[in-house]
């Protein structure tokens, strides 16, 4: 199951869940009602207030994070971009018989893809840092011949800093919401949904729009903040900062 399917239905299974839960707290304020009247339902204002707030602070700290993030790992897209781009401008300063192997390592190096898949890009991502180990070593060796020192001084740092943003990346992109805390908001989102149900009691009638509403509300906001989290595994995607890089490929050649 690739990414986009397990967020659809992780969405899908909490709507539900959360639809289980407000018909659970339906039942139980509907029978308390019956033994207790109008006592039901004093003095649970403060617990439900403070409930919501809580489920209000997770989900707003869980978007704010999961789009601080996203905007992250869109920019250092664009500066790994950047820095690929400069350091195979400044192979000219190569001597002219190595220049051809060094952009072909460029050309390599720029032609692996990335995958959604998560195994698969683990592995494109071990050839690409196995390229990144020639072209550093051929422009060494090129450097201790070169003796104007140009290319120690000019080539090798940009080709350092394409390696340094390749691993930044790399970490923001396994960088995502603390497990503890998506735990904590899926079980205050559901305690939530058993306070509404309880509390929607009092009105002897369940009312459907309001408990598909809710439901729907919850289960979509926290289908943002995994798309968000897990970029190109659902409708919120890098396309735009992906074209940088997919242009710079197509210029190398």
């Amino acid at each position: 199951m690739n990414l986009a399917q397990w967020s659809v239905k992780l969405s899908l299974v909490f709507f539900v869940a959360l639809l289980v839960c407000l018909e659970i707290g339906y039942r139980i304020g509907h029978e308390s009602t019956k033994a207790n009247g109008e006592l039901t339902h004093k003095g649970l204002g403060a617990i439900e207030a403070a409930v919501f707030a809580l489920l209000g602070l997770l989900l707003g700290f869980s978007f704010a994070g999961a789009t601080t993030r996203l905007d992250v790992r869109r920019q250092l897209i664009v500066d790994e971009a950047n820095a690929i781009g400069t350091a195979y401008f400044r192979v000219d300063l190569l001597p002219a018989s190595a220049q051809p192997e060094m952009r072909g390592l460029f050309y390599e190096y720029m032609a692996y893809e990335k995958f959604p898949d998560r195994k698969a890009a683990e592995k494109e991502m071990a050839v690409a840092e196995g390229i990144q180990a020639k072209i550093w070593s051929r422009a060494v060796i090129a450097s201790q011949a070169d003796p104007s020192g140009n290319i120690a001084r000019v080539l090798l740092p940009a080709i350092n800093n394409m390696i340094d943003v390749t691993t930044t990346r790399k970490i923001a992109l396994d960088t995502h919401l603390p497990l503890l805390i998506f735990v904590l908001l899926i079980s205050v989102a559901l305690l939530s949904g058993l306070l509404a149900g309880y509390a929607m009691a009092a009105r002897q009638r369940r009312s459907w729009l309001h408990i598909l509403s809710y439901a729907l509300a919850i289960a979509i906001t926290i289908y943002a903040v995994v798309s968000l989290d897990y970029p190109r595994s659902g409708l919120i995607r890098l396309d735009a900062a992906d074209r940088a890089m997919l242009q710079l490929r197509d210029s190398i050649h």
